[in-house]
């Protein structure tokens, strides 16, 4: 199964990422887990090349409210013994070192706000674009009443995880639905390459720093 015939697809590895977050008010959100699945499309099947997942220890003066500990389950004392963002994004920016990358979220202009917020300690995650599969499913999926993930999950028969609201199950079946959507899409003509997703889907950077040419490598993780 093919799903674009497409070199330059084929040569990209996506990099499907998922924040959890509290939102305090008056003040932007603040991550408090992240995870990320990366891979590519090899004979039209999703492969795996590396993942990455770490609770965040969110800033002295947010606190974690009854909603966000019924939410994810995750406890104020829980969290307070975690690595700060600063720490947690700079070592998955570290294993970004084999590009062309493209990210990959559900609703993605949420990720690209918290990965903007953190732009200085992960300069190469913050100046990578991302594709939306709430927009891929839109199209692909027009009759859809909601494109939520839960709605698409629902649509193709993918069970909802155990730890729904958790980074890495949000995560991996993210990853299902991409595939899915790609393949559903790309059969019903609406689309070929990995430029018309850019145009249905993509989402610009909103930070464009990036790491000096001459930077050191790192050992390729994903």
């Amino acid at each position: 199964m093919v799903i674009l015939d497409d070199q330059t697809f084929r040569e990209h590895t996506f990099v499907v990422i998922d924040f959890e977050a509290l939102t305090p008010k008056g003040r932007p959100a603040e991550p408090i887990e992240v995870a990320a699945v990366a891979g590519s499309f090899r004979d039209g099947r999703w492969a795996e090349s590396g993942r990455f997942s770490s609770l965040i220890r969110p800033p002295d003066d947010v606190p974690v409210s009854p909603f966000d500990t019924a939410q994810t389950g995750l406890t104020d004392a829980v969290l307070r013994i975690q690595r700060p963002a600063a720490q947690v994004m700079a070592s998955l920016d570290a294993r970004l070192t084999a590009p062309p990358y493209r990210l990959v979220a559900h609703h993605a202009p949420t990720e690209a706000g918290l990965i903007a917020g953190q732009s200085q300690h992960c300069p190469t995650l913050a100046a990578t674009s991302l594709l939306c599969t709430v927009r891929l499913a839109r199209v692909a999926y027009p009759d859809l009443p909601s494109h939520s993930l839960n709605a698409v999950l629902h649509h193709l028969g993918i069970p909802l995880p155990m730890g729904r609201h958790r980074a890495l199950p949000d995560v991996e079946v993210t990853v299902e639905v991409f595939a899915r959507v790609l393949a559903d899409g790309a059969a019903a003509g609406r689309w070929s390459t990995l430029r018309d997703l850019d145009q249905i889907a993509g989402i610009l950077p909103k930070s464009t720093k990036q790491e000096p040419a001459d930077a050191p490598a790192q050992p390729t993780l994903f």
